[in-house]
Formats: C-alpha cells, structure tokens, sequence
C-alpha cells in the first residue's frame, strides 16, 4: 500500500521543499518574501510547515518561478465525462406529458 501522508506531514514536505529551493536559488527569506510581497512570517510559517494561506503559497511559488507545481494540482478538464456517456441518438420530438389517470393531456 502507498505510503499516504498527513496533512502536517504534507505541509512539513512541502515547506522543506520550498526551503530547499529557496537555498539553491541563493536567496535569503527576506529577499524571497520581497519579491513575493509577503512578510518574512508568512515565509517562515510556509518552510517550517506550521500553516499559510493559499494565496501565500501561490506567490512564493510564482516569485520561485515554479507555477509548474500549482497546474498538476487542478488539471484542465478537456473531455467532460458526463458527454461521452450520452447516446449518439438525437431526440427527434419531446413526449407529451401524461395526467395521472393516464391519458394524454392535450398541448397547446
């Protein structure tokens, strides 16, 4: 079985990875945080896996220039399934509706 992470635990793996990343790069937290417009806090917070918000991590991403993580979260859709399912057949005409004793109501 596949080893499944927790939510601290995902949060842990990705803050090492941004920090990783951040290291390679050559930059320290203030400057990371300049560029993305968020405080050195919110940048701490994100490395050390104690929490941050959507938008905090999007700009961290983005001044990284790593958008590429973000696509492979939410996948365009080309092909809506619920499409293929469908008969091929056209419906000609609608039919009419039916009172409850059974007989055809007449359209007007």
């Amino acid at each position: 079985m596949e080893n499944i992470l927790s939510s601290d635990e995902m949060e842990m793996a990705l803050g090492e990875s941004i920090r990783s990343l951040r290291l390679q790069k050559n930059l320290d937290r203030k400057t990371l945080a300049a560029q993305a417009g968020i405080s050195m806090g919110a940048l701490r917070h994100l490395e050390l896996g104690q929490g941050a918000n959507l938008r905090t991590l999007i700009r961290i991403v983005r001044a990284l220039n790593k958008q590429e993580w973000l696509l492979g979260i939410a996948p365009r859709v080309t092909v809506n399934p619920l499409h293929m399912m469908r008969s091929l057949e056209v419906r000609q005409r609608a039919r009419s509706k039916r009172k409850k004793d059974g007989k055809k109501e007449k359209e007007a």
